[in-house]
């Protein structure tokens, strides 16, 4: 894929290499369009190493070819990061007085704007009008992260991770291939459940399972992308947050549970993409267990943790709210991959089931996934293999139907 890597003129511009090192890396073909700020932070010669290509950043290069309006007419993507103020309010209102708002303007390709800035001037009404502008045209916007900025400062205004840049960048151009993203979750309150939940025998030791939480993100991000308020409950994962996401780490599925509730109240969909573990010690050693030294292996008593969908389905608090669980089955030599699948659909009373065949370790910790989507009306939406993030777009096209 074409893809044109702008860089406006702020402090996180050098982040904005290891974004493209990750595009570059994984075979797209990435032009470099900085503004003339862009490189009082990182020079021409780095962004030209980095991509394999010549640099410029204004309309008066290269002339014959016509850059300004030739990059943009052949972009599969237009990636802005950092995106300042200043060129989020040149987007919005037209202007193109370089290289990169010229190519903004001649884009007819899916453009997304990766913002960095202090938390007043992310904040101000000004600003805020011009992110609603370009959303209201189909400008992907993300949520800029909270966190460290520039100076002794903290708050909202940090630029995303690059890997979460990268990541959204991904997402984009595989839905874009398939239909146009549009913001058709917005006005929509989701939650969705990632990992694995881990009951602990004692310090040390704990009952857990493969769970990597990548699904998890895959959906949060997904629905992130389209518009909706997200709330993503992670249990045990080493994922970084995604952007413009509000994320509560959990441990054990019991507060897998109580905090799923909790956001439950006010979602229009939940979808349990968490693998909570089915059992749990019954008592939990204060000390770690020791070996005992006859040889013999110590006795654990388990008890059986709350379902979670099927508390949600039976005390249901909102009509319209969709469910949405999963079900990572291997087959038990007497019924099918699918046929368990049915089955736990009609036992959980969920609107939908993702059924995943997980045999030999497939699906856990990988990038790809395959499932059948199975509704209570007696549909099934088989997802060939792909990404995680195809798959996530899926369900919510799922979802989405069902409101």
């Amino acid at each position: 894929m074409s893809v044109v890597l702008g860089v406006s003129g702020g402090i996180a511009a050098y982040k904005a290499c290891e974004v493209l090192r990750r595009l570059t890396e994984s075979g797209h073909d990435v032009t470099v369009v900085p503004t003339a700020a862009a490189l009082e932070f990182v020079g021409a010669p780095t962004w030209a190493a980095l991509s394999g290509k010549p640099v410029a950043s204004d309309v008066w290069s290269d002339v014959a070819a016509v850059p300004h309006v030739r990059i943009g007419q052949g972009a599969d993507l237009v990636l802005v990061a950092p995106a300042t103020a200043d060129l989020l309010a040149k987007a919005a209102h037209g202007l193109a007085d370089d290289l990169l708002t010229n190519t903004l303007l001649t884009a007819r390709c899916p453009v997304v704007m990766a913002p960095a800035m202090h938390t007043e001037m992310w904040e101000h009404p000004a600003t805020q009008a011009n992110v609603a502008l370009l959303r209201e045209r189909g400008v992907i916007v993300l949520e800029p992260a909270v966190g460290r900025l520039t100076g002794a400062d903290s708050g909202k205004g940090r630029l995303p991770e690059p890997a979460e840049i990268f990541a959204a960048a991904l997402d984009v151009l595989e839905r874009s291939a398939v239909a146009p993203l549009e913001r058709d979750l917005a006005g929509r309150h989701v939650v969705v459940s990632a990992g694995g939940g881990r009951e602990y025998l004692d310090p040390v030791r704990y009952l857990g399972n493969r769970s990597s939480g990548l699904q998890g993100w895959a959906l949060a991000r997904a629905a992130a992308l389209r518009g909706a308020e997200v709330t993503l409950v992670a249990a045990n994962t080493t994922l970084p947050d995604p952007s413009g996401v509000d994320v509560v780490h959990v441990g054990s599925t019991i507060e897998l549970g109580e905090a799923v509730r909790a956001a439950a109240a006010s979602a229009d969909a939940v979808v349990m993409a968490a693998a909570p573990a089915d059992f749990r010690p019954l008592e939990r050693s204060d000390s770690k267990i020791k070996k005992p030294d006859d040889g013999s292996a110590p006795s654990i008593a388990l008890t059986q943790n709350p379902d979670i969908l099927a508390g949600l389905t039976r005390d249901r608090v909102r009509d319209g709210q969709v469910l949405v669980g999963f079900a990572a089955e291997t087959g038990d030599g007497q019924r099918s991959v699918l046929e368990l699948g049915r089955a736990k659909l009609a036992r959980k009373g969920c609107e939908l089931l993702v059924v995943n065949d997980v045999s030999d370790g497939r699906v856990f910790g990988e990038p790809d996934n395959e499932a059948v989507v199975l509704g209570s009306d007696g549909s099934a939406v088989e997802v060939p293999r792909g990404s995680k993030s195809a798959l996530a777009h899926v369900i919510w096209d799922c979802v989405r139907d069902r409101w």
